[in-house]
C-alpha cells in the first residue's frame, strides 16, 4: 500500500563461476539498478542439481554453473526502460566476464517458473533425505570468506560433505545446510 505497483519487472538467472562473482554482480546490480533492484538470491550448482534430481519436470534454462543468480528488477517507468537497464547491466556482465551465461524471462510464466526453481531448493531438500540446516547472517562482504572457509572445514571432518547453499545474497542471508555422507 505504500508504494506503487511496478510498471515493469524483469526476471532472469546468470551463470556464476564463484561465489565471489555473485557478490561483484550484487555491487554492480545495485549501482546499476539501484532501489529498483527487488530480488537477488543465489543458488550453488548442488542445490539446482537436487532440484533437477527430484523435480524432472521444472525446466532449469541454464546450463549446470558453480553459482547461479535470480535477479529481478521492479521499473516504475516501464517495460522499455526496465529493459534497457536489465540488458545494460547482463551486457556488462558478461563483458567483464562476471557472469557465463545469462537466461531473460520474456513472460510472467517464464519469471514465476526461474522464482520456483528457487523455491523449490527446500523441497528437493526434504527429498533427498535428512539434512543440517542453518540460516547464517552477514556482511555481503564476509560471505565469501565464510563459505570458503566453513566449506573447507566441514570437508576436511567430513569428507563427501555435500553443501545446499541459497538464499538472499542481497541482505547477507544464505540457507547454508548439509548432508553429512551415511
Amino acid at each position: 500500500a505504500l508504494h506503487p505497483q511496478p510498471a515493469a519487472t524483469m526476471t532472469a538467472l546468470a551463470a556464476c563461476g564463484s561465489l565471489d562473482a555473485c557478490v561483484s554482480l550484487l555491487a554492480a546490480a545495485q549501482h546499476r539498478l539501484g532501489p529498483g533492484l527487488t530480488g537477488f538470491e543465489v543458488m550453488n550448482d548442488f542445490s539446482l542439481a537436487l532440484v533437477a534430481r527430484h523435480f524432472p519436470q521444472l525446466r532449469q534454462p541454464l546450463a549446470g554453473a558453480p553459482w547461479t543468480v535470480l535477479v529481478e528488477l521492479s521499473d516504475n517507468e516501464g517495460v522499455d526502460h526496465a529493459r534497457a537497464q536489465f540488458e545494460g547491466l547482463l551486457t556488462a556482465a558478461l563483458e567483464t566476464g562476471m557472469i557465463d551465461d545469462a537466461a531473460v524471462a520474456e513472460s510472467v510464466a517464464q519469471s514465476r517458473a526461474m522464482w520456483h526453481l528457487r523455491e523449490s531448493v527446500p523441497l528437493a531438500q526434504s527429498e533427498e533425505g535428512l539434512n543440517i540446516k542453518h540460516d547464517i547472517s552477514l556482511p555481503v562482504s564476509r560471505i565469501v570468506a565464510f563459505c570458503a572457509a566453513t566449506d573447507a572445514a566441514l570437508a576436511s571432518r567430513w569428507p563427501g560433505m555435500r553443501l545446499v547453499n541459497f538464499g538472499h545474497l542481497g541482505d547477507g542471508n544464505l540457507h547454508y545446510n548439509a548432508f553429512v555422507p551415511g
